[in-house]
């Protein structure tokens, strides 16, 4: 075998040789993390794909599992009969009133000042007195009045002898004139020269006379009976006629409230007052809470308000007790009629819904049904159903939200009232006494029928 030949195999032995050794450690090391990260793009989506579904059909079945009592128990309770408040319908009494905003009003409000000018030599008054008509009030000095008026009396005395003597000299003339003693001119002439003195005396009167109202201005006195309020001089001031005044005083005995209802109201108001049938208006506090005074419509204004669409009307309260104060804030309660042995049920009853006023009627079997009504004027927890119901009917008052037509019910011991109210869980605001005030939400407010 040449040289050659055994190069040949030598390079084949040499390939061979190093195509089965094993990478060394660093290569190993190198090319290892290139398989794990290749396969962990491939698995990871995969698993977190498969976790996924595990979570989801864990929660799936506690949800079924919670909600499977829940849906058993929920058409059982839709079966079982719902226990309800009732109320058996009656015929009763409505009153029919309007509820406004009034404003307390004196009927009479004057500012005292004075008519002449000079020195505020007393006040006699305390501020808050009450005082009657024809009381001393204050006192402005009089000496220059009656200084005045001696001045003019006695000038009043000069010329009435003027005067006197004229007379007799006119007197003597027409004796001469007579006689053609003295010319006739001169007669004539006396005679205008009477009339001159006459003019002069009268002058002088009206001037005394003119100082003794002065005099009496000068003592001023209350033109009314009311309330004295504060003070606005005080004495040894000068004081002119151009001035705010000395007081202001306000009559309390009787006293009127001024409030507005809707033009809607007044032609029921004015048959009324037409009729002669008194109008009661009851006033309370701004709370509404407190009834005040009980008094009588005296008077309604003479044109409605177009920008308000109310007219204005006038009661008045004797007020003896001096709860109604000037420019208080009160509600009116206007009662304007009475309806009398008419169908009545409870405001909690009637349901608002897409038929309009309808109620839950419940039959002989404990079965309800939907009844459309029409209602009328509201009197506190009652109002007048005009048609829909009869008396000893029964609705529900409690419970209407749970209900649907044809629903069995079950009424608790003691939640059925006779006469039209109603007792227990079910009761509602009831119908306040005489006297008693309205309550804060309006159940007062005067409705129409079907609204």
């Amino acid at each position: 075998m040449d040289d050659r030949t055994r190069t040949a195999e030598n390079e084949i032995a040499e390939e061979f040789f190093l195509r089965d050794e094993k990478p060394s450690f660093r290569e190993e090391k190198i090319a290892r993390p290139d398989v794990r990260t290749k396969r962990g793009r491939r698995l990871g989506p995969i698993f977190l794909l498969g976790l996924a579904i595990l979570i989801g059909l864990g929660v799936y079945r506690i949800v079924s599992a919670v909600r499977a009592p829940k849906e058993s128990g929920r058409s059982q309770q839709q079966t079982a009969p719902q226990p309800v408040g009732a109320a058996t319908i009656a015929l009763g009494d409505i009153k029919v009133v309007v509820d406004a905003l009034g404003t307390v009003t004196p009927l009479a409000t004057v500012t005292v000042k004075t008519q002449v000018n000079g020195q505020l030599t007393e006040v006699a008054f305390k501020e808050g007195q009450t005082v009657k008509k024809g009381d001393f009030l204050a006192q402005i000095d009089p000496r220059p009045f009656q200084i005045a008026e001696t001045q003019y009396q006695g000038q009043l005395v000069h010329d009435q002898g003027l005067l006197d003597q004229a007379k007799m000299d006119q007197a003597r003339y027409e004796t001469l004139v007579k006689q053609n003693s003295i010319a006739r001119q001169q007669a004539e002439d006396q005679v205008y020269l009477v009339k001159q003195y006459e003019g002069s005396v009268k002058t002088d009167q009206a001037q005394i006379d003119t100082q003794r109202l002065y005099l009496i201005y000068a003592h001023i006195v209350s033109p009314i009976d009311g309330r004295v309020g504060l003070r606005l001089v005080d004495a040894g001031n000068y004081v002119q006629t151009t001035d705010a005044g000395v007081a202001v005083l306000t009559q309390l005995h009787p006293i009127s409230v001024i409030f507005t209802v809707p033009e809607d109201d007044l032609p029921d108001i004015m048959a009324q007052m037409r009729a002669g049938t008194p109008l009661e208006v009851t006033a309370y506090d701004r709370a509404n809470v407190t009834r005040l005074a009980v008094g009588k419509v005296v008077t309604l204004d003479n044109q409605i308000d177009t920008t308000t669409g109310t007219v204005k009307l006038r009661a008045e309260f004797q007020n003896q007790d001096d709860k109604l104060f000037p420019n208080q804030f009160v509600n009116a309660r206007l009662l304007i009629n009475t309806l009398h042995n008419v169908v009545t049920a409870p405001t909690a009853a009637i349901q608002r819904g897409a038929p309009g006023a309808f109620v839950y009627l419940i039959g002989a079997d404990d079965t309800v049904s939907v009844r459309t009504v029409e209602v009328g004027p509201t009197d506190g927890g009652m109002v007048a159903v005009t048609s829909g119901l009869a008396p000893r009917d029964r609705v529900v008052v409690d419970g209407a939200d749970r209900l649907r037509d044809g629903a069995q019910v079950f009424i608790p011991s003691g939640d059925t009232a006779a006469g039209g109210g109603h007792q227990g869980k079910a009761a509602g605001p009831e119908t306040p006494a005489s006297g008693e005030p309205p309550s804060r939400r309006g159940n007062h407010q005067r409705q129409q029928g079907g609204q």
